[in-house]
C-alpha cells in the first residue's frame, strides 16, 4: 500500500531571502492528526559534475565553507536558475567556476539533500574529455581554486571521510560502484 500525502491547511513564510526561503506549514496527516509546525527550506534545485579531463583527472575545486567554518576540496556545483535546464546550468557552472568545457555528459542520479525538510533537488552530472577553455567567471562572493586530482587521490579522499559535503560525495561514490562493480 502506497502511502498518501499529508494536506497542507496552513503555510506562513517566516524568511525570504535569495538564500534562505523558509516556511512553516500545518499540516494533516492521513490518519487525521494534525502537525502545526513542519518547517521547510525552500531551495532552486542544484546541480554538480564530475568532470574528467581527457587525461583523466578530476577537476575540482577548493574554496572555504563557512557553516563548518573549513577548506573544503569538492565538485563543481551550484544553482540552476528558474527556468534552466539542469544539464545547462552544469555546463555554465563547470565553465564559470573551473575554466573547462565540452566532453560528453550523462546525468548520473537525482538526489535529495533531506526530502524531510528541504524542497528542492540536485541533478548530478558525468562529464568525460573536458578541457580547459576559458579562465575562471565567478561570482562576486566566490573564492575558488581550481584542483585536478587523479582517480585515486579523489576516492583516498572520500574513504578518509575527506569529502563533507553529502551530495557530492554521493555522486562519487555510485561514479565509483558502477566503474569498479561489473556484473
Amino acid at each position: 500500500m502506497k502511502k498518501e500525502k499529508w494536506d497542507i491547511l496552513e503555510s506562513e513564510y517566516l524568511i525570504r531571502r535569495p538564500w534562505l526561503t523558509a516556511r512553516r506549514d500545518k499540516v494533516r496527516l492521513p490518519d487525521g492528526r494534525i502537525n502545526p509546525e513542519h518547517y521547510v527550506l525552500e531551495y532552486p534545485d542544484w546541480v554538480n559534475v564530475i568532470a574528467i579531463t581527457e587525461d583523466g583527472m578530476f577537476v575540482m575545486v577548493e574554496q572555504y565553507r563557512h557553516g563548518l567554518r573549513d577548506v573544503y576540496t569538492e565538485l563543481v556545483a551550484g544553482v540552476s536558475e528558474p527556468g534552466e535546464d539542469p544539464l545547462e546550468a552544469a555546463k555554465r557552472e563547470l565553465l564559470e567556476e573551473a575554466g573547462y568545457s565540452g566532453g560528453l555528459w550523462e546525468l548520473l542520479t537525482v538526489i535529495g539533500q533531506n526530502p524531510s525538510t528541504c524542497n528542492n533537488l540536485t541533478y548530478c552530472f558525468l562529464a568525460k574529455g573536458v578541457k580547459k577553455t576559458a579562465v575562471q567567471s565567478l561570482d562576486e562572493t566566490e573564492d575558488i581554486e581550481v584542483r585536478l586530482l587523479t582517480e585515486k587521490e579523489v576516492f583516498d579522499m572520500l574513504m578518509a571521510d575527506e569529502m563533507k559535503q553529502a551530495l557530492m560525495a554521493a555522486p562519487l561514490w555510485k561514479y565509483f560502484a558502477l566503474k569498479y562493480h561489473k556484473n
